[in-house]
């Protein structure tokens, strides 16, 4: 995940550290405030006639790039009709015939997911259609992160050919494995490969491949995750064996979850899934995920994409980085309640720990950060021996929040290191590693966020080379972040009223964020005051009324503001729900002593 997604109210949410207990010298530098959003114009008044909607939402529409009629209405009103075929995906027919002929000769079908959420929830709903259909020898696995490693390797080789597997249908894994298929094909195990991460090499020799990001897969949509890809194969098997696809549709909360986790855009068809499925989660009938709403104290809330990925994701997560993922995927697969809440109650636990682990690698990082001649760094390469391997990829965004810098964690091992990295949205963090790649002995990942494996020795080197590359790629602007504010309003036009037309872009997140309001010359009706350990409390004269604002890890701002000056504000629109009454708060990007 992005640093950038992540504010420090989502991680207060999450329940995860909120800032390092050192107050390091070197934070993110200020943010310049940018205006995005155009002024009316003809495409604007074109929305408002045709959709009879209010200028700012249209405003809006156009600025996201839905300036066309029936492309706004798409957009406002997604329909699982909008989605593509599932045809497109490449290898897609030749991998429903073979996973069909399977399934009707009562074969062992092999699943082997990754062991984050995306790759627990992939292969939960892969089993789930596939016994739904009739299979009875279908057997799941996803490896330990700690001991069995990243991707379909040895341990999983093992296991599938222990098991008696003619076929292994990977989920969310497998697009950079050639000797793990190559093993299983030598066996005699057909090999049939769903994925989504970006191809860092020759592609192994499986019977299949249904990755939009396949070089000749003509999918329209590339940013599908890997439980999206599922989904579409779900459909085209229940279209194989001529049942209902409301066998596949069923699995849509699964589909819900683990876009958001994966922090895949939600645009375009991942939009679709995930407005279904988080109605759908809603009113679950998998024990597993209400077992685990109870368990965060999310029932009977509104589950937003916020909620899903920065409460529920979270203590699934913690199987697969502290302890074992197959604990994460017994819950997702569980039947019976009883099972289901004492397994909820254990990630529970593992959560806390995962913080408590976050903690003292985010202060270690942090130090070596301020250490002497790192300030001049464009992007940070930091080690040690000891640290958990399991955190490294959530410290490595909240370095990248603190400093608004890439950064590659690497917790080192018995002389191996592995590591997690995460980006800036200007920096191609894949695209970097793969000009570092001498220094590897595997990499993998996206854009903005990747993973790695390397001998220790090669830190030194690795650590240059990413900042030289860096400072190729980037330039001191990239290293200011933005607030990039939607629209302009004045104060006395915010109230329930503009939140309600807001929440007809939701859900909110990576490529669809929450809209982010600037109103200046606004009066403080109080002074501000700090609550918790790092927040901000506003009281805003709204006019009509009194506004609420928090703004999180702004607690330092409070000396710099007065009611005697008024302030300019950039904020989103939230709700506060305390003791069961949800009211009207805006949460602060930024605060300013008024320009004009």
């Amino acid at each position: 995940m992005t640093a950038s997604s992540r504010s420090q109210l989502d991680r207060r949410l999450e329940g995860g550290p909120l800032s390092t207990s050192l107050q390091p010298a070197r934070l993110r530098p200020e943010a310049r405030w940018i205006a995005t959003v155009p002024a009316a114009g003809e495409g604007v008044r074109g929305l408002m006639q045709a959709l009879l909607l209010p200028e700012p939402v249209c405003r809006l529409l156009v600025a996201r790039g839905y300036g066309d009629v029936e492309a706004a209405k798409r957009f406002l009103r997604p329909r699982l009709e909008h989605l593509s075929a599932p045809n497109t995906l490449h290898d897609l027919p030749r991998a429903v015939e073979r996973i069909a002929d399977a399934v009707r000769a009562q074969e062992t079908i092999f699943v082997h997911g990754d062991y984050d959420v995306d790759g627990m929830s992939s292969t939960a709903l892969m089993v789930r259609v596939l016994r739904g259909l009739g299979a009875e020898h279908v057997v799941p696995f996803v490896p330990n992160r700690l001991t069995d490693g990243y991707d379909l390797g040895h341990a999983g080789v093992e296991a599938a050919q222990r098991a008696g597997a003619t076929l292994v249908v990977t989920c969310d894994c497998g697009t950079s494995a050639r000797d793990a298929v190559a093993s299983l094909n030598a066996s005699g195990i057909d090999v049939i490969i769903t994925d989504h991460h970006l191809p860092s090499h020759a592609l192994p020799a499986s019977y299949a491949i249904c990755n939009p990001r396949h070089p000749e897969c003509t999918s329209a949509d590339k940013d599908l995750a890997a439980v999206g890809v599922a989904y579409k194969i779900a459909l085209a098997l229940c279209e194989a064996f001529n049942v209902s696809p409301a066998l596949a549709h069923r699995q849509l909360d699964l589909v819900a979850l683990a876009t958001i986790a994966d922090v895949a855009p939600l645009r375009g068809e991942n939009r679709v899934m995930v407005r279904y499925g988080l109605k759908l989660l809603a009113e679950t009938t998998h024990p597993g995920l209400r077992a685990l709403i109870r368990s965060s104290g999310l029932e009977g809330k509104p589950l937003t994409a916020g909620r899903v990925g920065f409460v529920l994701a979270p203590r699934l997560n913690a199987a697969g980085r502290i302890a074992d993922a197959k604990l994460g995927l017994k819950l997702l697969l569980a039947e019976r309640e009883d099972e289901a809440n004492v397994i909820a109650r254990e990630l529970e636990e593992l959560n806390r720990a995962r913080q408590e682990l976050d903690r003292a690698v985010l202060d270690d990082a942090m130090r070596q950060v301020d250490a002497p001649g790192m300030a001049d760094r464009y992007a940070y390469v930091l080690s040690r021996e000891g640290w958990h391997a399991g955190v490294i990829g959530i410290v490595a965004s909240r370095i990248v929040e603190q400093t608004a810098r890439p950064a590659v964690l690497v917790a080192v091992q018995d002389g191996i290191g592995k590591g997690s990295g995460r980006s800036i949205s200007a920096f191609d963090l894949h695209g970097a590693l793969g000009e570092c790649a001498m220094h590897f002995q595997r990499f993998g990942g996206h854009r903005a966020a990747a993973g790695l494996t390397m001998d220790a020795a090669q830190l030194p080197a690795f650590a240059e080379r990413f900042d030289e590359v860096a400072r190729a790629r980037l330039t001191p602007d990239d290293l200011v972040p933005e607030l990039r504010v939607d629209l302009e309003v004045p104060i006395d036009s915010v109230g329930e009223e503009l939140e309600a037309l807001v929440r007809h872009f939701e859900p909110f997140g990576i490529g669809n964020p929450s809209p982010l309001f600037r109103t200046t010359g606004v009066h403080l009706a109080a002074a501000p005051r700090k609550v918790g350990g790092d927040g901000l409390k506003l009281s805003l004269d709204g006019g009509r009324s009194t506004l609420e604002a928090i703004g999180w890890g702004m607690a330092a701002l409070a000396p710099t503001l007065s009611v005697s000056r008024p302030v300019d504000l950039a904020y989103r629109l939230d709700r506060d729900e305390y003791r069961g009454v949800s009211r009207l708060q805006l949460r602060v990007a930024g605060v300013r002593p008024c320009s004009e």
